[in-house]
């Protein structure tokens, strides 16, 4: 079964998110769960964290299905001492608001070397990053998110997540997510069929695809091979409706969140009802 949802806003508290996430019919979502923009913020209230829990429940999402974000700030191959260990901080921070919340994971961005280090280094301080903050707080699997290699960013090539993969302590709690727009731009075809095929087919050997956990569900302004991380609305990019449709009736991909971040909230009821239409299709022909 899919578990489609968005990334939606947390305005107001987290307790606010999964009632967001009801209103426009997921079944899974994403949040941040404090401020992405800011290191310093207050911890969750014990009002927020209930509130979170028992709307969740209402809204019928199950804590499997949910993918929190961490900040925008992070970056655990930072080169330089000092902000690395803000960044430890910060995802230390992440993984206990996220064990607070009942949550299971914790997406984030592998980082960027700036230009600052070999990538070979800046894979390792990743891998050291997430041995550290495991080792702090049990129970959460970080979730690796593929990028699209750009400026300086790490996790573009599936040889990166492999690398930083098999440096964990944890193996168990370290996950992958795929986001559509990142891999096309990054230079893998999921445009057409073979490529589709020959793509999945590449991650399994090298990552393993029972190490997806999630993926992000975006289209994107930019051509394959751009390495330029643009979002598209489904259909409005170089991707198209396609790769969704088959994405839908692949059975690879069933119990993960399965989350947009497309550029039009006000489309996003729409786009997860015709993605679920896809995936009907594909139980009817069943």
């Amino acid at each position: 079964m899919k578990y489609v949802g968005a990334h939606v806003s947390a305005s107001g508290g987290v307790q606010n998110a999964p009632l967001n996430a009801a209103r426009i019919g997921a079944r899974a979502m994403a949040l941040f769960t404090r401020n992405q923009r800011r290191w310093q913020v207050p911890p969750l209230s014990r009002d927020a964290v209930r509130g979170f829990r028992h709307n969740l429940a209402v809204a019928g999402i199950r804590p499997e299905h949910v993918l929190p974000h961490d900040s925008y700030l992070i970056n655990l191959a930072h080169p330089v001492a000092d902000t690395l260990r803000r960044s430890r901080a910060a995802f230390e921070d992440e993984l206990a608001r996220c064990q607070m919340l009942g949550l299971k994971l914790l997406n984030f961005h592998p980082g960027n070397h700036l230009g600052k280090s070999s990538e070979k280094d800046a894979l390792a301080r990743v891998a050291d990053s997430l041995n550290r903050a495991l080792d702090k707080v049990a129970g959460i699997t970080a979730v690796i998110e593929t990028t699209a290699g750009q400026g300086t960013s790490l996790g573009w090539r599936f040889e990166d997540l492999a690398r930083i993969l098999e440096q964990v302590a944890h193996p168990g709690r370290v996950g992958v997510c795929i986001d559509t727009c990142h891999i096309w731009a990054a230079g893998y075809d999921i445009g057409s069929r073979k490529g589709y095929e020959a793509t999945f087919s590449e991650f399994d050997a090298i990552v393993g695809l029972p190490l997806l956990c999630a993926m992000h569900l975006n289209d994107s302004l930019t051509p394959q091979g751009s390495h330029v991380d643009r979002h598209a609305c489904l259909g409005d990019g170089t991707l198209g409706w396609q790769p969704f449709e088959w994405i839908m009736k692949d059975p690879r991909f069933d119990d993960m969140p399965l989350i947009l971040e497309t550029t039009d909230p006000d489309r996003w009821p729409e786009e997860i009802r015709r993605l679920y239409r896809f995936a009907a299709k594909r139980k009817t022909r069943t």
